[in-house]
């Protein structure tokens, strides 16, 4: 669901959440900070972003079955 502390320290190479926040605007990944400062990262999100998860989805083409005529 959420990236651990310890998963945001992993990913940003940093303890201290200024440098976290700015460590994930400078690779395009979307996080929020709560109110008491700490920093929100969606693991789906991530996943996402590193090519994990592909975002696009296989459209199959419908035809008409010919051989049935």
């Amino acid at each position: 669901m959420i990236l651990s502390d310890v998963e945001l320290r992993d990913l940003t190479k940093r303890r201290q959440r200024d440098s976290q926040v700015r460590a994930l605007r400078f690779m395009g990944i979307a996080h929020k900070v709560r109110p008491d400062g700490s920093v929100v990262v969606l693991k789906a999100h991530v996943e996402q972003s590193l090519g994990l998860i592909s975002d696009t989805k296989v459209i199959k083409e419908l035809e008409p079955n010919w051989g049935a005529i």
